[in-house]
């Protein structure tokens, strides 16, 4: 099993990438949404995203490596490379008319993410990431100046990261809230200057796929509160698994937010109460 992707299977993974984002500028604000059992929402460019990748995805791949989808099979492909899959994080922007979605697809070795692809179709942006290699953005690679230099004051959280403040509203916030609802590029956010840190409450594997190596490389460190995706097991069913995180742009910057976040994980406690 190839440890990288080639140079064809790169090319053709921007060309699939070209092809969806396009799709969904076309019907963004164009189309309607439907309810999943699990109150979320769906369109129909959801399940044509979903499937247009997965089935470019072991076309590249020859049928050798398995795919992982928030749309599809949600169980860990038993193969040593498979793929997650996130074809439309941010569906509730989407389906408002918010320009601020994301398409994520990152390529796992052993449990753990070797290479990601994150685009962002109204900003035709996309970030590419390979372990140990580094972070590009339209082909630019990115360095630790542009996070280190940065000056934001601001911090991405969740809707279900809210009850935090209630919590421990005695306690000033120590930054300028953002909730933007693409769980995705509030955390890749940190890793390029934009925040300086962010708190997710129930990110599932496929809304961290790409995110996390991006934060790897980026050098941003990141603390799991509950359970660690990177213990995740061949066959193990993932649709109801989350993994609350909080990661930031430095190990003091962590230190700060972590009693907030886990204030997250104290609610989740007693919200489960019988």
């Amino acid at each position: 099993m190839p440890a990288i992707l080639n140079s064809t299977q790169i090319i053709e993974l921007n060309k699939l990438l070209d092809l969806v984002a396009e799709r969904q500028r076309q019907d963004f604000g164009h189309i309607a949404s439907d309810t999943k059992p699990d109150g979320t929402l769906i369109t129909d460019c959801d399940r044509w995203s979903d499937k247009t990748l997965v089935d470019g995805l072991q076309r590249i791949t020859n049928n050798e490596e398995g795919v992982l989808s928030e749309e599809g099979c949600q169980k860990v492909p038993k193969s040593k490379a498979f793929w997650v899959v996130d074809p439309l994080d941010g569906t509730t922007n989407f389906s408002a008319g918010i320009p601020h979605w994301a398409i994520s697809v990152a390529r796992f070795i052993d449990g753990k993410p070797q290479s990601a692809f994150l685009d962002i179709p109204a900003l035709q942006q996309r970030i590419f990431a390979v372990r140990n290699q580094g972070v590009w953005l339209n082909g630019t690679q990115l360095d630790l100046a542009k996070k280190s230099n940065s000056n934001s004051g601001c911090i991405s959280i969740c809707s279900r990261s809210i009850p935090m403040l209630q919590r421990k509203s005695n306690q000033r916030f120590p930054g300028k809230l953002r909730l933007m609802g693409v769980a995705s590029l509030n955390l890749v956010g940190v890793a390029i200057g934009q925040t300086f840190g962010a708190i997710e409450a129930t990110p599932k594997i496929w809304d961290l796929g790409s995110a996390w190596l991006i934060l790897k490389e980026l050098q941003c460190p990141i603390k799991w509160l509950k359970a660690d995706p990177g213990n995740i097991e061949s066959g193990q069913e993932l649709s109801q698994a989350s993994f609350p995180v909080v990661t930031a742009s430095s190990s003091e910057k962590l230190e700060l937010l972590l009693p907030w976040a886990q204030a997250v994980i104290e609610n989740q406690s007693f919200s489960q109460r019988p």
